[in-house]
């Protein structure tokens, strides 16, 4: 008679299948509870003020939390996105007329200093001919100008499913909100039984890691491109609104803020205007020194510090796997798993650092 496999055995199998099969049905709803756990993980300290404030009532703090995050997050992005798009669009009408018909050099380019005669020969020979540009284009991309056009128009399609992910973001939001303390005290319970040793410093790293990454990275690049927005709108620069986002995204990769408002300047001074490129471009610089050695250390409070290759993997791969969403989901995954990686070495360098602890492949020593 063949062995009858133990009845554990067979539970725990159960179990992950149906962990294995809860995760396929509901994986359309990864993104926007990862969401909603960064932003819930990053406003949790003002979120229990505002509990303490309501009474303990954390229905009711949950609700005035769910409408501060959508009046002060959610509306001012869309807009943003919206009049973003409407500029897109015109200027994808333009490349398709300079596809079209060729174009001279712009006159700002030619009137770059030292680098503008240059520029403008380059200019004329791969640019000016017509179907120039979107052989470029194939060349650089491996697609056709008019399917970037096509793709640009069928952003309206995807802005339903964005509505439809936020408004899933904004429920599960709500119940983390409300339920977080519970759920806290869950998490712990199961941390503690698997990890009982590192458990309390990951339960410590990972919430501090995910608000300082939020702030030093999402917060400040937002505060960054509606900041250098208003100042392109002043010194009349075309498309303000789509350069701030632009430079908003940027913000998110270290340098990309200071390149953005440096070709914008470079812009303003080959167009003749060399005072308010001057001017922008000292804007920008004081705007950054602020940033840097005042507001960030305040608001960010010693966060993780990234470097630059896991940024721009968390900003790429977020991108591509989740959309608009990951350009703040995938940074926030790569300062976890840097965060990790470090107190799990911090741990082994403690253990190593203990007396009458030796190394794994240390003889202990023999009395002679």
């Amino acid at each position: 008679m063949p062995p009858v496999p133990h009845a554990s055995l067979i539970v725990r199998g159960l179990l992950l299948l149906i962990v294995a099969a809860g995760v396929y049905f509901f994986r359309g709803f990864l993104v926007p509870v990862l969401a909603a756990l960064i932003i819930g993980f990053a406003s949790w300290p003002l979120y229990r003020r505002g509990v303490r404030a309501c009474g303990g009532n954390t229905t009711l703090a949950a609700s005035l939390a769910l409408v501060i995050v959508i009046v002060v997050l959610i509306v001012p992005l869309t807009l943003a996105l919206h009049y973003a798009l409407k500029e897109a669009s015109g200027f994808v009408t333009w490349l398709l007329d300079v596809n079209r018909n060729g174009a001279p050099p712009p006159p700002w380019i030619e009137a770059l200093p030292w680098v503008g005669k240059t520029l403008a020969i380059y200019w004329r020979e791969h640019l000016g001919e017509p179907q120039a540009l979107g052989d470029w284009i194939q060349i650089l991309s491996g697609q056709h100008i008019g399917n970037i056009y096509r793709t640009v128009l069928s952003a309206t399609g995807d802005i339903v499913n964005l509505a439809l992910t936020v408004l899933f973001m904004l429920i599960t939001l709500f119940f983390v909100y409300k339920d977080g303390a519970h759920i806290a005290d869950q998490l712990d319970g199961i941390g503690e039984r698997i990890l009982p040793l590192q458990w309390q410093r990951f339960s410590r790293v990972v919430p501090a890691t995910v608000s300082a990454t939020v702030t030093g990275l999402g917060l400040i690049a937002v505060g960054e491109g509606v900041v250098l927005g208003v100042a392109y709108w002043i010194a009349g620069v075309p498309s303000p609104v789509l350069l701030g986002v632009v430079t908003g995204f940027m913000a998110l990769i270290p340098g990309g803020a200071p390149l953005s408002f440096s070709l914008v300047s470079l812009y303003l001074v080959g167009s003749g205007h060399l005072w308010a490129g001057a001017g922008l471009f000292t804007w920008g610089a004081i705007e950054l020194f602020i940033v840097d050695k005042t507001l960030r250390p305040r608001l960010v409070g010693g966060p993780v510090k990234l470097p630059f290759l896991p940024t721009f993997f968390g900003l790429v791969g977020g991108v591509t796997t989740m959309g608009i969403v990951g350009l703040f989901v995938g940074p926030v995954l790569m300062a976890l798993l840097v965060a990790i990686w470090r107190e799990w070495l911090h741990s082994l360098n403690q253990a190593s650092a203990l007396p009458g602890v030796l190394p794994p492949e240390a003889d202990p020593p023999r009395d002679s």
